[in-house]
């Protein structure tokens, strides 16, 4: 009988922490152009107060984060900014945030 519970149980815990969302986003091959009012590492001051108003957890992460970033697009590319290449921004990031940009250079 206490086998048979515990395995219930076991089941039940490794159920629930899978279906718990993840707020660390992740860290793919950067394949997104955007144009970013500044670049700052992931631990910086103005990034971990994004971070946290977007609900995102970036602790752990060691990478360049695009702050007020849109997408660059072939016509009419005027960036007054930083040119990057990053992850693909989330859509509920707005243009406030985007992860692992790294910097184009011509």
């Amino acid at each position: 009988m206490f086998s048979k519970l515990s395995v219930v149980v076991t089941s039940v815990l490794i159920t629930l922490a899978a279906a718990i969302p993840t707020t660390t986003p992740p860290v793919t091959t950067p394949t997104s152009n955007q144009c970013c009012t500044s670049v700052q590492n992931s631990d910086s001051s103005s990034v971990s107060a994004v971070a946290a108003l977007l609900g995102l957890d970036l602790s752990g992460l060691n990478v360049p984060v695009g702050l007020g970033c849109s997408a660059i697009t072939v016509i009419g590319n005027n960036c007054g900014g930083t040119e990057v290449t990053c992850d693909a921004p989330e859509k509920e990031w707005g243009s406030l945030i985007a992860i692992n940009c790294i910097p184009i250079t011509a």
